[in-house]
């Protein structure tokens, strides 16, 4: 028995799907006792965390805290674990990753859903972080594909109907930024100063000097540019767009937690 907790996310503001899947990649809703190990794991590079506000973490207990904490007592924010269906499961090691409980699949990385709101109808695609093996493959776009479809869908093609999804970047995280533009995200401005960072994460600096007096001296700021996508170009071409890259005979799937 897992000395971790079974606990469920139920804080969140929408009902949390059990399951998106393709045929590439399977997510499903993180639960510490089936996964923090294989997470903590899988997400070990702390180069993996250089520009996100959290880790990285320790030990797995840390990581739970982070997930109980902060995860779990915002209703705006889930997370998902990422597993991958086209690595054999007979040797994971060639993939660089922990083979899961979850019918054998590799873990692949993490990704959630943050700032939404059920009342706006809008949500942010977030704490994106994919184990090394796995980048520059199929499996970031495929998630973030995945999460704009059961966002932007309507609720009778059993998504949320959401009117805005948006993707906030570190302006030096490139990669984040380009993942977001091929996935149709536009931009809409850089937001100067937008978070103070802690020092250990002074690669994601703006690089301007902070004033004198500055309540919290020694921490660098970051700028964020802001991407989104809309409802209206989701149903007038985009969502077309991310059905083509899916292989005929495995459409989007998804299963909702009738519990939440």
């Amino acid at each position: 028995m897992s000395q971790y907790s079974s606990k469920r996310d139920t804080n969140f503001c929408f009902p949390i799907p059990d399951v998106l899947e393709n045929n590439r990649i399977k997510i499903v809703p993180f639960i510490p006792s089936e996964h923090v190990e294989e997470v903590f794991e899988a997400s070990q590079d702390d180069r993996l965390w250089s520009y996100l506000p959290c880790g990285p973490f320790k030990t797995c207990t840390d990581f739970q805290n982070f997930w109980e904490n902060r995860i779990c007592a915002r209703n705006a924010e889930t997370l998902f674990v990422i597993f991958d269906k086209t690595t054999s499961s007979d040797n994971p090691k060639e993939a660089g990753s922990k083979t899961s409980s979850e019918s054998g699949l590799v873990t692949a990385g993490l990704i959630g859903y943050v700032e939404t709101s059920a009342i706006d109808l809008c949500t942010e695609i977030g704490l994106v972080v994919i184990s090394p093996p796995f980048q520059r493959t199929h499996v970031a776009s495929n998630a973030v594909g995945l999460l704009m479809h059961h966002a932007l869908n309507l609720p009778e093609k059993g998504g949320w109907g959401l009117r805005r999804v948006q993707w906030q970047a570190n302006t030096m995280n490139v990669n984040s930024i380009k993942l977001a533009e091929r996935m149709g995200f536009q931009r809409e401005a850089t937001l100067r100063w937008a978070k103070v960072l802690p020092t250990e994460k002074a690669i994601g600096s703006n690089g301007h000097p902070e004033r004198r007096g500055d309540p919290r001296p020694g921490c660098p700021g970051r700028d964020s540019a802001l991407l989104a996508v809309y409802w209206d170009d989701w149903e007038n071409g985009l969502q077309g767009t991310h059905d083509l890259q899916v292989p005929p005979g495995c459409p989007y799937r998804k299963v909702l937690n009738v519990s939440s």
